[in-house]
Order: structure tokens, then sequence, then C-alpha cells
């Protein structure tokens, strides 16, 4: 009880503190250097990935510089913040440790590079996470729920000396937290893979969070492998098939993935064609669109390939149930085709696979109406037994 009271006062002290005092993340500058006249000695490779950059410097410093989303200077355990540096960046002591993770999408990153050991706190319960590793230290109480996003705990995460927030571009929609979050102390990243428009640059992000934790040539073995996997899927004889993906809201409606959308181009890559070539369109954040069924039907009738996207209202078993949505999806070419298949509920979670799901597209564009695949991210749909 002495301890809460003595949380609860800090926390109260720390809230009634002007922003400014603190380093704060607010100015989101992209790029530059670090404001006192040194130049970083180099600066990261990146393949596709467009919302970062990560500059070295001679000190063992690195500059992390996230579009919209901050600027961050790692110092090396033992060495001290370089002097004049501009107000806006946010200096991050090494070790780094006792991370509060309200990202889903990075989890599975570092878990990849086998640190899951810097994590001490979630944003996701336990029960909701598909990354096994991470589901399995939650029930172990290596890691703790410490509020979702939106709700965090506030005296949890000062207990446990946490120094990083990261959090998913949804921080945005609760700025009250985020500056909340700061005013204690705590720095906030906010991870911005999922702006990217390449597959692979959100999986490149395996790279700045190893940055942070000095794990740049695991993360870059881990980044090319997928590279391979993506490139062997290109590669090989495009099927030709269209594919639609989408998922059917309680209120009749078909959401689906826009036209340029990160999931649209996997399908191309994997040798596909996806089915809404202008759904959306321009540069608009949102990554689905409602589409009346009506409009939804009569251009999917002729899809060769259904990709029912499970991650809201989970997976659906069997075919029947698939037609249960709305009766008329019994008159599609693929459901006549045995071409009905569903994603995992996983697969969101799993940005460092994403050259794997794309070779199981590819697999599944190519596999017979009665051929047996083994995949861990769709399913084909079968009827009943």
């Amino acid at each position: 009880m002495k301890l809460k009271r003595i949380l609860s006062a800090l926390l109260a002290a720390a809230l009634a503190l002007p922003l400014f005092t603190l380093f704060s993340c607010n100015r989101r500058e992209y790029g530059g250097g670090i404001g006192n006249g040194s130049e970083p000695v180099s600066t990261m490779k990146l393949e596709f990935a467009k919302n970062f950059t990560v500059d070295y410097y001679e000190d063992g410093c690195k500059l992390i510089s996230i579009a919209e989303g901050g600027r961050f200077l790692t110092v090396p355990e033992g060495g001290k913040a370089p002097e004049g540096i501009s107000a806006d960046i946010t200096v991050l002591n090494q070790p780094i440790r006792n991370i509060y993770m309200a990202a889903q999408a990075a989890m599975c990153l570092f878990d990849g590079l086998n640190r899951l050991d810097t994590i001490r706190l979630s944003g996701t319960k336990a029960e909701d996470w598909y990354v096994e590793n991470a589901r399995d230290a939650m029930e172990s109480g290596s890691i703790l729920f410490a509020g979702k996003y939106s709700r965090p705990d506030y005296e949890l995460i000062l207990s446990e000396n946490c120094p990083l927030a990261i959090e998913s571009g949804m921080i945005n929609h609760a700025s009250d937290v985020l500056t909340q979050l700061q005013k204690l102390g705590v720095a906030v990243l906010i991870d911005r893979s999922s702006y990217e428009s390449h597959p692979l640059a959100r999986t490149e992000w395996i790279k700045l969070y190893a940055a942070l934790l000095d794990e740049e040539e695991r993360a870059e073995a881990l980044f090319e492998e997928q590279v391979r996997l993506m490139n062997e899927a290109a590669a090989s004889e495009r099927s030709g098939k269209t594919a639609a993906f989408f998922r059917i809201s309680p209120n009749g409606y078909a959401v689906a993935r826009r036209s340029g959308d990160y999931v649209s181009r996997m399908i191309e890559l994997a040798g596909g064609r996806y089915a809404f070539e202008s759904l959306g369109g321009g540069d608009t954040a949102l990554s689905t669109v409602n589409v009346e069924f009506e409009t939804f039907f009569n251009t999917v009738r002729d899809t060769d390939v259904i990709l029912y996207n499970s991650t809201i209202g989970g997976e659906i078993d069997t075919l029947d149930d698939f037609l249960k949505l709305n009766p008329m999806l019994s008159e599609l070419k693929a459901v006549k085709n045995g071409a009905v298949w569903c994603t995992r509920e996983s697969m969101f979670q799993q940005t460092l696979n994403i050259g794997s799901m794309i070779v199981e597209l590819n697999r599944i564009f190519s596999a017979s109406s009665d051929e047996e695949l083994e995949l861990t991210y769709f399913f084909r749909l079968e009827p009943s037994q």
C-alpha cells in the first residue's frame, strides 16, 4: 500500500508538469542531424522502408528518425549523450529494457531477434497474442498486461521503470495518453510500419528495433531470408488468376482491402491479380473500403480465388459457414471451383514472415481445386462433413 501511495503521488506530480520540461516527440521532424554539427559516419541501408532512417555516429550513438513518429538517440551503455543536441530528440540509454509493447505488429520482430527479454509490459492480453512466445511469456508472468494503448496502467508502467512505449499509429487517436506517458518520462516511439506501401517494408522495420537493441546483424539475416522468399515467388510463372481479399461485416457490407494496399501487392507479387483494381485509390491511410454487396458481388462474381479475412470476427471453419454470410456467395465462380481460402487469425501479427505469406499465396494460385496444401497462414474452406 505504501508503494502504491508513492507511485500515485509521483504520477500526480508528473502529470502536473508542463510538457516542455521533458524530451518530446511532438515536433515530429523526420531526418536531419542531431543539431550540434556532428555528422554521421554511416547510414543504415534500407531496401523498401520509407518511414524511418538510422544514422550511426562515431561515439556509438544512433539517431533513429521516424516519419511523423519522433527522433531518438540511443547512447551506448556507460556513455553520455552528446552536448547541444536538438531539443526534439529523445535520448534512450542502452541497454533498453522494461519496454511497454502496445504495437502488435512489432512483437514478432522482437521475437525474431530473440529479445522478448527486453519487453516487460504488453498492451495486448495473453489470449489475444498469436505470437506464441509472447503468449507464453505473459502466461509465465515475465511480460505483464499493462492496459491497452488507450487506457494504460500508469502506476504499473512507473513501478516497472519503463523507459519506452512502442505504440501503433492508433496512439494518435489517444493524444492525451501520449502526452501523459511523455510527462511521466516514458519515451513514445510510434511504429509506422502500417504506412509502408511495399509488403517487405513492414518486415524491414525489424532493422529499426535491431538498432535499439544492437542486433543489426541478426536482423539483416532475417530480413534477407524474407526477401529471398518473396523473390522466389515473384520469379515463378504467373498464374494470371484473380483474387479478392475481404470480409463481410455484420451490416452486410463487403470490407475489402483497397487497391495499392500491401495485401493487394502481396497478391500481385505471388503471381495473382487483385480483383479490385481501383478501390479506394490514392494515398489514403485507410487500408479497407466498405463496398455495397451488390457492387462487390458484380466485381468478384468471376474471380478465381477468394481469400476471406478472418482477423475481425474470428476464423470461419467451413465453406457452409462462409455461405451463411450471404446466400449469394454460392454463385461465385471461386465457390463453385472450391477455391475459397480463409486467413488464420495470426496473419496480421506476423510482420516478420511476409515473404513466407507471399510464397503461400503463390502456392494457392498454383494449386488445383482438390490439391491439399499444408499452409501456416491460410486454409481452404471445405464443406461441412
